[in-house]
C-alpha cells in the first residue's frame, strides 16, 4: 500500500496500464452521500400545535398558535460562522485496486455574511479488506458470500459479470455502510446533534448491518456502532436531565407571562390606559411565541393548560377594550352632535357682524364644556367654529381700522388740549386754575372717543394726572381755610398757652425749692407743650 499522498479518487485518477477497461466505477449510484444520511438522521416530526380556533376574535395575525420545536443546534458566534457544506466519500485506489475509503468533511468559514475561507474539517480513512484475507468469495454460479465469525453467509448473486465485478459490487455496499458509520462518528465528535437523534440513527444503521448484503468486516462496523450507542446512552441520560431542567424553566417563564396577562385582565377597565395596555399584552404574546418556537417542548397537558389561561386572559382584555371603545364611540357621537349644533349657531351669527360677538362668546363657553369627540372630528369642527368667530372679529377689526383712520384729527386735538392743561399747574390761583381745567375738560368731551383704545387710554391718563394734581391743591387749601378747623386750632392754641404758662410757674417754684425731680418733670412737660404749639403755628 502506497503513502496516503499518492491516493487519488477513482473518478479523478488516470487510467492505469493494464487495468480492465470494464472495471466498475469506484463510486456508483448506490453510494450513500453524507447529506442523505444526515438528513435522514436529523428529520424530526413537527409537533402538534395548540388549537388555533381558541385565539380571541379580532386578532387575525394571532389566531394560529405556533407549535413547539426542537431547539436548533448550537452554532458559532453571529459574526463568524463555520458551516459544514459538503461531506464526500471517495475511494482510495492503489495499483488499480480499491484499498480504502475516505470520508472528507469540508466547511465554509463565514464572516459578516461573506464566505472568507473554505477548509477541510476532518478526513477519516476506512481500510477495506485485503486480498490476503478476503472477506468475500464468489462461486461459479455467481453466488457471493461474506466471511463472518461463524462461517460464510450468502449475500446475493451476480450472474452477469466476472467474480471481480461481483465482489466489487458487494464491497461497494460495504463501503456505503462503512461511510454511514463513519459519518455518524463524525457527527458525534463534531457535536451539535442531540444524543437521542444520534441513537436513532445508530439504530437505523444497526438494522442495515443486520444481515447486510455486503462484503467486508461487518462485525467491526457492528462493534463500532455498539460502542458509540453505549456512549450515546450515557449522554442521553445527561441530556434528559438538562431537558427536564429546561422544561421546568420554560414552564416557569410561561407561567410568569400568564400571570402578567391575567393581572392585566383583572384591572378595572375604567382605569386602564388602553393604548399602553394593548402594547403590553402584544409584547407578552410575542414573548410567548418566541418561547414556544425557540424553547423546549412542554408536556402537552401543561402547555394546553397554560395556553388556555393565557388565551382567556387575552380574550378578557379584548372584551374590556372593545366595551371601552364602544362606550367611548357613543360618548364621542353625543359630543360630536352637540358641537355640530354649536358650529351651526356660530355660522348663523355671520350676518350680525361685530354685534354677534357676545353671542359667539357664549357659544365658545359651551364649546369648552362640551367634551371631546375624537381628534379628527374635533379638529374639523373647531376649524369651522373658529372660522365663524374669525368672521365676526374680522368685522370688528375692519370697523376699528376705520375708526382709527377717522381718529387721527381727534388725537391731534386732544394732544393740543394737554399742552394747554400744563398751565393749570403753573397757575397759583386755585380758583382760576380750576376754571382753566374745566374749560379744557369740556372741549375734551366734545371731541369724543378716539381709536385705537390704547391711544385713548394713554391720553386720558395724562389729563387725569393734571386733574389729580389740582384736586390735591384744592384739598390742602380747604383744610387751611376751613372755619371749623380754624376754631379747633385756636382753642387748642389757647389751651397749650395756658398749660405752658402754668408749667413755667411750676418750674420756677421747683427751682426755688431745689427739688430736682420736680424740675425735670416740669422741664419735660414744658418742652412737649411748646412743640405742640409750634406745630399749630402758635
Amino acid at each position: 500500500m502506497t503513502a496516503a499522498a499518492d491516493f487519488q479518487p477513482e473518478t479523478d485518477a488516470p487510467e492505469t496500464a493494464g487495468a480492465d477497461e470494464n472495471q466498475t466505477p469506484a463510486v456508483d449510484d448506490d453510494a450513500a452521500t453524507a447529506t442523505d444520511v444526515t438528513a435522514d438522521a436529523d428529520a424530526a416530526a413537527p409537533e402538534e400545535s395548540e388549537p388555533a380556533d381558541d385565539a380571541p376574535a379580532g386578532d387575525a395575525a394571532e389566531t394560529e398558535q405556533p407549535s413547539d420545536e426542537t431547539p436548533a443546534e448550537e452554532s458559532a458566534p453571529a459574526d463568524v460562522e463555520v458551516e459544514v457544506v459538503e461531506v464526500d466519500v471517495v475511494e482510495v485506489v492503489e495499483d488499480s485496486e480499491v484499498v480504502a475509503v475516505e470520508v472528507i468533511e469540508v466547511a465554509e468559514v463565514v464572516e459578516d455574511g461573506e464566505v472568507v475561507a473554505v477548509e477541510v474539517v476532518d478526513v477519516v480513512v476506512e481500510a477495506l479488506p485485503s486480498a490476503d484475507e478476503p472477506w468475500g468469495r464468489v462461486d461459479e454460479d455467481g453466488t457471493v458470500s461474506v466471511r463472518e465469525a461463524d462461517g460464510w453467509r450468502v449475500v446475493g448473486q451476480y450472474p452477469d459479470g466476472s467474480a471481480e465485478e461481483a465482489l466489487a459490487y458487494f464491497e461497494r455496499k460495504y463501503t456505503d455502510l462503512a461511510s454511514e458509520v463513519t459519518l455518524l462518528e463524525v457527527r458525534h465528535r463534531r457535536g451539535g446533534a442531540s444524543a437521542s437523534d444520534l441513537r436513532s440513527t445508530a439504530r437505523t444503521i444497526n438494522g442495515k448491518l443486520d444481515g447486510a448484503a455486503a462484503v467486508g468486516d461487518l462485525a467491526s462496523l457492528v462493534a463500532r456502532v455498539a460502542a458509540l450507542t453505549e456512549t450515546l446512552a450515557a449522554e442521553s441520560a445527561t441530556e434528559a436531565v438538562a431537558a427536564r431542567e429546561a422544561v421546568d424553566d420554560a414552564v416557569k417563564a410561561r407561567t410568569e407571562l400568564v400571570d402578567k396577562a391575567e393581572a392585566l385582565a383583572a384591572r378595572d377597565p375604567r382605569t386602564v390606559q388602553w393604548k399602553q395596555a394593548t402594547a403590553e399584552l402584544n409584547s407578552l404574546f410575542d414573548q410567548w411565541q418566541s418561547q414556544q418556537q425557540n424553547g423546549p417542548r412542554l408536556p402537552k397537558s401543561t402547555a394546553q393548560q397554560l395556553w388556555k389561561r393565557f388565551r382567556d386572559a387575552r380574550a378578557t382584555v379584548d372584551k374590556h377594550r372593545r366595551a371601552f371603545y364602544a362606550e367611548l364611540d357613543e360618548a364621542h357621537k353625543d359630543v360630536r352632535d352637540r358641537k355640530t349644533r354649536l358650529v351651526e349657531k356660530a355660522e348663523a351669527l355671520a350676518p350680525k357682524g361685530e354685534d354677534g360677538i357676545p353671542a359667539y362668546r357664549e357659544l365658545l363657553d359651551q364649546w369648552k364644556t362640551a367634551g371631546r369627540a375624537g381628534k379628527k372630528v374635533d379638529d374639523a369642527l373647531w376649524a369651522r367654529f373658529k372660522a365663524a368667530g374669525d368672521a365676526l372679529y374680522g368685522a370688528r377689526i375692519e370697523r376699528e381700522a376705520a375708526d382709527a383712520e377717522a381718529s387721527r384729527e381727534k388725537i391731534d386735538l386732544k394732544r393740543a388740549l394737554l399742552e394747554e392743561a400744563k398751565a393749570v399747574g403753573d397757575e397759583r390761583d386755585i380758583a382760576k386754575a380750576r376754571s382753566i381745567l374745566t374749560g379744557i375738560q369740556r372741549r375734551w368731551d366734545e371731541i369724543g372717543r378716539i381709536f385705537p383704545r390704547d391711544t385713548e387710554r394713554s391720553l386720558d391718563d395724562e389729563l387725569r394726572r393734571v386733574e389729580n394734581a389740582l384736586r390735591t391743591r384744592e384739598d390742602a387749601d380747604w383744610k387751611r381755610n376751613d372755619p371749623e378747623q380754624k376754631a379747633r386750632a385756636n382753642d387748642m392754641t389757647r389751651q397749650l398757652t395756658d398749660a405752658i404758662q402754668k408749667l413755667e410757674d411750676e418750674l420756677e417754684a421747683a427751682k426755688k425749692s431745689g427739688d430736682k425731680k420736680a424740675i425735670a418733670n416740669a422741664t419735660d412737660a414744658l418742652e412737649a407743650r411748646r412743640t405742640w404749639l409750634k406745630a399749630l403755628g402758635g
